[in-house]
């Protein structure tokens, strides 16, 4: 079903930063100028990884330069007890939910966090990286919710590839069903790799997917932290009532490379990139912020060199924290071992001693 909401991507600031619309409401000063710092947190911390990667310090890793308005955004309506689940390019809303840039750079060393690194339950799921599978966990976390009447709303984040997996649409079809708490926010940013959005669908918009589904879908500016916010919070209060799932497309753009081990120039042109620079997500917020007289130009340095220092502090307690020995794959799977997997590791754990 086509709609004028679906049509043009819902937009309440435009690209030099001024209000278009109304301003969201209960939005407080503090929260606006926190979550332009998570949004530079988000894109240092991407910068970094990409900097440990080409020194062998940490795994291959997708950059998240550009997106940060969609992560961010798509975080911050949730409450403590709601759930994230996301790619490996939804780092942004993890931070956002709690979880600290030392449990996310541990885990691009190769290891599972360890529990002194995530601290408390933020409830986001490890990211994954099987295109899709992070859509059915949103959808069984948020009928398991509605089934215990816990009033617990989950919003799981994909790409745009995502949308050409099974899994996306079996976890549309059971959220639409079952009227699963669930936001499904698919962050279209224009390539699936090397592979168009163009080739990705024959539909002009991913949004409509959901009409298929019988799962209201909204089509939001995905560089307009603003717009995602207000968009996923309607949605969330509305899953929150009983009123079941809403699937959100955020349009946007991914100004780095797929991963550290792609060439971008090989597919796309200098002109698209061109375009969606003047579109980048930091520069419209903080002149949003600038016009309000939230943000002056000393604040604005001061805050970004400490965010800066910030994620460096957070890399080097990642680093500096111990690595699992060889039996540590059997230390995230239960709570207690089995008396079985107890017995193969001690097994395990005889022979490695042997060995030395």
């Amino acid at each position: 079903m086509h709609t004028d909401a679906l049509e043009t991507p819902y937009q309440l600031l435009d690209l030099d930063g001024r209000l278009t619309g109304s301003m969201p409401s209960g939005i407080t000063d503090e929260q606006l100028r926190g979550w332009y710092r998570m949004m530079w947190l988000t894109r240092f911390f991407s910068n970094k990884i990409v900097a440990l990667q080409r020194q062998g310090r940490a795994t291959t890793w997708g950059p998240l330069q550009g997106q940060e308005a969609s992560a961010v955004g798509m975080a911050a309506p949730l409450q403590p007890r709601d759930w994230v689940t996301g790619s490996y390019r939804e780092a942004g809303a993890y931070m956002t939910k709690g979880l600290s840039i030392a449990a996310l750079t541990y885990y691009t060393r190769g290891y599972a966090t360890p529990r002194e690194l995530t601290g408390e339950d933020t409830r986001c799921l490890p990211l994954q990286i099987v295109i899709a599978t992070q859509t059915l966990h949103a959808v069984g976390l948020a009928m398991a919710s509605k089934i215990r009447n816990a009033g617990e709303v989950v919003v799981g984040g994909c790409g745009d590839g995502a949308t050409s997996e099974g899994d996306f649409n079996e976890a549309l079809n059971f959220a639409g069903v079952f009227k699963a708490p669930v936001v499904m926010v698919v962050v279209n940013n224009g390539w699936a790799i090397s592979t168009p959005r163009s080739k990705q669908s024959a539909a002009a918009r991913l949004a409509y997917r959901g009409a298929g589904f019988g799962v209201p879908a909204r089509l939001v500016d995905g560089n307009d932290l603003l717009a995602v916010f207000e968009v996923v919070r309607e949605a969330v209060d509305r899953a929150r009532a009983g009123d079941g799932p809403t699937l959100v497309e955020t349009v946007t753009y991914r100004l780095g490379a797929h991963t550290t081990a792609d060439d971008p120039t090989r597919y796309r042109s200098k002109e698209e990139i061109a375009y969606w620079e003047v579109r980048d997500p930091i520069k419209r917020i903080r002149q949003f912020l600038f016009d309000r007289n939230l943000l002056d130009e000393t604040e604005d340095k001061h805050l970004v060199e400490e965010a800066e220092a910030e994620v460096a502090r957070q890399v080097e307690i990642a680093h500096n924290h111990a690595t699992p020995g060889p039996d540590g794959f059997f230390d995230h799977v239960y709570q207690e071992l089995t008396p079985r997997l107890q017995r193969q590791r001690d097994e395990f754990q005889q022979l490695n001693l042997g060995a030395k």
